[in-house]
């Protein structure tokens, strides 16, 4: 049998976070898309909002690729996934590009390795703002720091001016590098923002006119025909049966589905299905109770500290999950797990009752940033595995708990970070429901 063919790629990356990443991607997404393309976007790192932007300007599904939290065999099944029956992936990459974490070399999570391990080369995205030569001796250093990539060229961000643009492209013709083209300041796609990030595709007004919009304007200052013939064959494989980075709750699996339950990780969905599970989403929002045929409910992180006045009015909704919980596995991640506890005080400090199925508060208005990766072991059989399992996953929050720690007779696992720091008791279990503020990404 013939391997299919798979797509060459481009990794877009850049020296720091803030450089314009997202905002390049998304206008070389939408156009090449716009070119009649097939495009398909991944997400280097956790991030689960970036992807369903790439969808929103390729018209094609993305997932994440992280090199820490996934083994190997998944990160490369995920991309050649993405490259079947493409004519170009173009990824997009996170933090700064070499920024990772552990020491395992090519498993730091870090974007370079992630373009190493498919083959694909890198494109920095360079905010060349207060700065005209020194750039290029940002970019020389990211070029020579890993000799295993191959820096293929660099996109200007935030120029000011054609003067300041013909500096700049000085210091990078000095080294060598190419220049596929430069924005300027007043180019940018405008997304509203919240706490964690973006705002979510699904939630951003008038999303295809601003994605068009962004497309032009990249479209007229970036070297698209250069850029395409930059990319690389991807180096991945497909596996002879279907991965399944989580073990799926159920065969039938309620899923909670709106605005205030809006992320599972596209690759977990995918591997449920792949492993003959069907998910039925429903809506707390609109007052709707998880399908009774179900036999398991999955209540996803998201936004319920926007929504916690309409939640805890949800009579159906909360009736109908505290009737399942009776009998079946509930499981909430973040803000699922949040719902399942007892109270969620607002961001202007209301306190609202919530399902009270696990003995845990949190609330917004007393805000702390919790963020990182986190490797857990299960401390009880769970619908994520049994006692002793471990899992990968990533914390990104800012609610506090008010209510006290879980001890270990009633925690969900032990967690460390990835750094290797004290195992700790986190999330809770009780009868049939388990909650943890940890986003599950593959098994250990």
């Amino acid at each position: 049998m013939t391997a299919p063919r798979l797509a060459p790629g481009l990794m877009i990356a850049a020296p720091k976070s803030g450089s314009g990443k997202t905002t390049v991607t998304l206008g070389l997404q939408r156009a090449l898309a716009r070119r009649g393309l097939v495009v398909r976007g991944l997400k280097s790192g956790p991030d689960y909002i970036d992807p369903a932007f790439h969808a929103a300007a390729t018209g094609a599904p993305s997932s994440n690729l992280d090199t820490f939290a996934m083994p190997p065999a998944l990160v490369s099944a995920l991309a050649a996934e993405a490259a079947t029956g493409a004519d170009l992936v173009v990824a997009e990459g996170s933090m700064g590009l070499f920024d990772g974490v552990g020491d395992t070399p090519g498993r730091t999570g870090a974007s370079a390795d992630a373009a190493v391990a498919l083959g694909w080369p890198v494109v920095l995205v360079i905010d060349v703002s207060g700065q005209a030569q020194s750039a290029a001796a940002v970019a020389l250093g990211c070029a020579r720091y890993d000799d295993r990539l191959t820096v293929a060229g660099v996109i200007l961000n935030k120029v000011a001016s054609e003067r300041h643009r013909r500096l700049v492209e000085a210091g990078m013709a000095r080294i060598g590098m190419p220049v596929f083209g430069a924005l300027s300041k007043a180019t940018g796609l405008i997304l509203p923002e919240r706490h964690l990030g973006l705002v979510q595709a699904g939630e951003t007004a008038d999303l295809a006119a601003r994605l068009d919009a962004l497309a032009e304007a990249v479209a007229a200052a970036v070297d698209l025909d250069a850029l395409v013939a930059a990319a690389r064959p991807t180096r991945a494989v497909s596996p002879a049966a279907p991965l399944v980075p989580l073990p799926p709750p159920g065969g039938r699996i309620a899923i909670a589905r709106d605005d205030a339950f809006s992320f599972v990780y596209p690759h977990v969905e995918a591997g449920w299905r792949a492993a003959g599970a069907s998910l039925h989403p429903f809506s707390p929002l609109a007052d709707e109770a998880p399908d009774e045929t179900a036999d398991a409910l999955w209540l996803p992180g998201g936004y319920p500290e926007l929504h916690a006045g309409r939640l805890a009015a949800a009579s159906r909704f909360l009736d109908g999950v505290r009737r399942f919980a009776e009998t079946r596995p509930v499981h909430g991640e973040c803000g699922g797990y949040m719902v399942l506890g007892e109270t969620l005080e607002d961001e202007a400090g209301t306190t609202h009752p919530m399902l009270g199925l696990l003995p845990v508060a949190t609330s917004y208005a007393r805000r702390k940033l919790h963020l990182g990766y986190r490797v857990a072991t299960l401390t009880a059989d769970t619908p994520l595995g049994p006692a002793g399992s471990v899992l990968t996953g990533h914390e990104f929050h800012y609610a506090s708990v008010t209510s006290p720690a879980p001890t270990p007779g009633e925690a969900f696992a032990t967690v460390t970070d990835a750094h290797g720091s004290p195992p700790t008791p986190t999330g809770h279990r009780q009868a049939h429901t388990t909650g943890t503020f940890f986003h599950a990404i593959a098994r250990g």
